[in-house]
């Protein structure tokens, strides 16, 4: 009786142990298996009238590239371009300008798994960029539609609310709506509407409290170590300073009048500027032609780092690497090449229809 009774309380812990066992194994499985923790998101615009941008991830190591994430992991298309993401408080936000008005929208996806949590539809017209503004809180910068000459209307902010996933508010801002940083409780808003002005808003009002005349079109903003803002206006790179209100600086792009900067980025270090520094060859067929252009910040210099024609160049600060895309047409897959600091080439890989950008996760 002694010996039934001992087996069969052994056999009870062991499976008691075995079950825990698998509960854990389960449990650290469903923790570890979370495709998308890590990597470089790529921004795939898409052609505009086929509504087919999408997300793609590049693996650093294994150098493979997983095509349409959202699709796979939602059996549904974003339905239209894909023109920025960002991640808040572990949120990905996706923002889609589809060809047809009234059908923009923002997708929000759990930033791990990439599945959906919220689609707002609607409520947005050619969003354009997105950044964290606070805790559970995020600004989307818009176009809004065109008027009948093809000019733009007046653009606004989305403020969104992420513990309802909802917009709250539309702040309105100067036409063409595009980049924004948030320094502190405001928020700096640059346009590509033919305005010539930076709107400050405060972000716990979410009210525009200032317009600072800058110079036209500030655009492509980014910020340094001290949380200076460098932005392209017109053809110059500028560094503004938030807390005087004024540029501080301003840099040549290059001595081409037929090239305009875009795409500014900065080195890790925060030494380095770089641009793609493009123009459109109206004698060729207009075919984009131009180079990736550095800029010293200490001298001032602008000089060519990379002699080849590329659509946006970024720097990844977890790897130091730049990344670049190459958009051979817009109903064609595009290629993301990446070099070293020093402009030596490292490898490439064939990305979707027109890559534009990145997250560095």
């Amino acid at each position: 009786m002694f010996t039934n009774k001992f087996l069969f309380r052994t056999s009870y812990q062991l499976s008691l142990l075995s079950l825990g066992l698998f509960l854990f194994s389960c449990e650290k499985n469903e923790t570890q298996v979370q495709p998308y923790n890590n990597g470089v998101l790529i921004f795939n615009a898409g052609n505009f009238f086929d509504n087919n941008g999408t997300l793609s991830l590049f693996d650093r190591d294994t150098k493979t590239v997983t095509t349409d994430i959202f699709l796979k992991e939602n059996n549904r298309s974003l339905a239209g371009g894909l023109t920025g993401y960002s991640e808040v408080d572990g949120k990905g936000i996706i923002l889609v300008d589809n060809s047809t008005d009234g059908k923009d929208a923002i997708e929000i996806v759990d930033a791990k798994t990439f599945k959906s949590i919220a689609s707002i539809k609607g409520e947005v017209d050619n969003p354009r960029q997105v950044v964290r503004v606070s805790t559970n809180k995020a600004y989307i910068t818009c176009w809004d539609t065109f008027n009948t000459d093809y000019s733009y209307k007046f653009g606004f902010i989305a403020v969104l609310d992420l513990t309802t996933n909802k917009i709250t508010k539309k702040i309105p801002v100067d036409n063409g709506a595009e980049s924004i940083v948030v320094i502190g409780t405001n928020a700096y808003v640059g346009n590509v509407g033919s305005q010539r002005t930076i709107k400050v808003v405060d972000t716990q009002k979410d009210e525009v409290v200032s317009s600072i005349e800058v110079g036209a079109n500030p655009s492509n903003f980014v910020l340094d170590a001290s949380n200076k803002i460098w932005m392209i206006v017109g053809k110059q790179i500028v560094l503004f300073n938030p807390t005087t209100k004024s540029i501080e600086k301003t840099f040549s792009s290059g001595s081409d009048i037929k090239k305009s900067p875009s795409n500014l980025s900065i080195s890790n270090d925060k030494n380095t500027l770089y641009f793609t520094y493009n123009f459109y060859d109206a004698t060729d067929g207009y075919k984009l032609k131009g180079q990736i252009n550095a800029i010293e910040i200490s001298s001032g210099v602008s000089k060519t780092f990379i002699n080849r024609t590329f659509s946006s160049v970024n720097v990844d600060s977890k790897k130091e690497q730049i990344y670049t895309t190459l958009i051979p047409s817009y109903k064609q897959a595009g290629y993301v090449f990446r070099y070293q600091m020093n402009g030596t080439l490292i490898d490439s890989v064939k990305a979707e229809i027109a890559p534009s950008g990145f997250y560095f996760k």
